[in-house]
């Protein structure tokens, strides 16, 4: 019996010596940092700097307990929110924070964890937010001064973020725009702008046409009063020449040139299978078909004179 009693209060004594040791032992990991509270009372911080080492610590079980951080970036997302720029401008500003905890003491002492934490920091960024873009313009913000306004929005929340044991190591603003029904009001008023711009220049171009036109026009007529001129010109001096040659002719032979001007004389007067000719046969007209050698007929012209002149005088056609 005494054997038994024996065993059993050793089992009982190795047990509860176990979950001592289980109880006053912890870890501390490369990427965390941790606080030793006695009663509430901070005892110790671990693994905050380079002085204390992760790996395995020891505290009083049942006396001490140990809080964790995280010692890595933490995120920070923040709601969509509209802001009324100095130039009276509504934007819809979404932003994103990452934080570290550099104070995990009073880090515990004023927020506790992480949410908490996180609501405060958001409250923060948001005023700052706020209070900058409103004294910038929009061109500003989201061109010309974006990554000054970003470092000084940070600078603003740091100076807050210090009384909760944090710093902010990263502040941007992923997306800056109108809010939708001034989207729309902005894309009406550009195409309104473009469809002017489209009329100013059809008018340009049919003012350019009209004159290219007109231009055109203008040389066409200037050509065609040269080329008329030019060719009634030619067409004088053709004719001149013409009688010129005539007249050489004629002096040179007047025979044969008489003999030539009956002939034209014939075949015009004489044209067409309807030709009427009412004159007398003794018509100085028709002297080489009573006579080859043409001699003049009894009270006809006398010989060497043009047939042709004669022809309006002595024939009537019908």
């Amino acid at each position: 019996m005494n054997a038994q009693a024996i065993r059993t209060g050793s089992a009982v004594i190795a047990a509860a010596l176990a979950l001592a040791f289980y109880a006053s032992v912890f870890t501390v990991g490369q990427m965390q940092q941790a606080l030793v509270l006695q009663f509430g009372r901070v005892r110790a911080v671990l693994n905050q700097t380079g002085e204390d080492k992760p790996g395995l610590y020891f505290k009083l079980p049942f006396v001490e307990n140990v809080v964790l951080f995280d010692k890595r970036v933490l995120d920070l997302d923040l709601p969509v929110q509209t802001l009324l720029t100095a130039d009276r401008q509504n934007l819809e500003v979404d932003a994103f924070a990452r934080y570290r905890i550099i104070d995990p003491l009073r880090f515990y002492q004023s927020v506790n964890n992480v949410a908490l934490a996180n609501q405060r920091l958001a409250s923060f960024t948001n005023s700052s937010l706020r209070n900058v873009l409103a004294r910038s313009t929009r061109d500003a913000i989201v061109k010309t001064e974006r990554t000054r306004l970003m470092n000084q929005i940070q600078e603003d929340v740091n100076r807050e973020a210090k009384a909760l044991g944090v710093q902010i190591v990263d502040l941007r603003m992923t997306r800056v725009d109108l809010p939708a029904q001034n989207s729309v009001a902005v894309y009406r008023r550009m195409k309104t702008e473009r469809e002017r711009e489209a009329a100013d220049i059809r008018a340009n171009g049919d003012q350019i046409a009209a004159t290219i036109k007109a231009k055109a026009d203008r040389d066409v007529t200037v050509i065609l009063a040269d080329a008329t001129q030019t060719a009634e010109k030619l067409r004088g001096q053709g004719d001149a020449d013409k009688n010129r040659i005539l007249a050489e002719a004629f002096g040179k032979d007047p025979s044969f040139f008489s003999f030539y001007r009956s002939m034209q004389a014939y075949e015009t007067g004489l044209k067409g299978s309807e030709t009427r000719l009412v004159m007398s046969p003794n018509s100085d007209f028709f002297r080489y078909f009573s006579d080859p050698q043409g001699k003049a007929a009894q009270g006809g012209a006398p010989r060497g004179a043009d047939p042709s002149a004669t022809t309006g005088s002595t024939g009537t056609a019908r």
